[in-house]
């Protein structure tokens, strides 16, 4: 389910910037084949503390919610009537950055939890594709908007963030994400 305008214009910029300069953001690192990538996009994982979160070969540990995640965190609950307990967070610094063909399909999260993202900053092309059908959807994601990944989704579809030279600023993502271990 995809909500164009969750958030106003004004507020989305808010958080944006709010977010660009306080999450502490570092390159993710993951092992993919043997090997250990350091990504050029950033991440935070922000959940209750003690809380830790294992993909792609590495393990996070959470940093505790701010007051501005916890205040987006509610008006996600409120229009989505979920309840989330984590949130992972990527800047994307301009098209150079993406993300890969994947599912968020770890043993960690609740089975068939819904993915709840919001996107600021610059508009980017997300896509799906069904595992056995091949079929392809593609979105914008506008700034202030919010993407609802539910049921069983992880199991029949992935999903990227293509790379692209024409975007030359900034992408903030937030997935907010329900965790059976907490």
């Amino acid at each position: 389910m995809y909500i164009p305008d969750f958030l106003d214009s004004e507020t989305s910029q808010n958080y944006f910037e709010t977010f660009q300069n306080s999450i502490e953001w570092k390159q993710d690192e993951a092992i993919l084949y043997g090997k250990h990538i350091i990504t050029k996009r950033s991440v935070a994982w922000y959940a209750e503390n003690g809380f830790s979160y294992r993909y792609s070969g590495t393990t996070k540990k959470a940093i505790p919610w701010t007051e501005e995640l916890l205040s987006l965190k509610d008006q996600v609950e409120t229009k989505t009537n979920e309840k989330f307990n984590s949130c992972l967070l990527n800047l994307y610094h301009d098209g150079r950055e993406g993300m890969a063909w994947h599912s968020d399909d770890e043993t960690s999260l609740k089975q068939n939890s819904t993915i709840a993202s919001v996107s600021l900053g610059i508009e980017r092309i997300f896509r799906f594709k069904h595992k056995k059908k091949n079929t392809l959807v593609e979105l914008r994601l506008e700034p202030g908007s919010l993407l609802l990944m539910k049921d069983e989704i992880q199991i029949h579809w992935l999903h990227s963030l293509p790379k692209t030279l024409k975007i030359k600023r900034p992408r903030i993502n937030l997935t907010f994400r329900q965790f059976g271990n907490v």
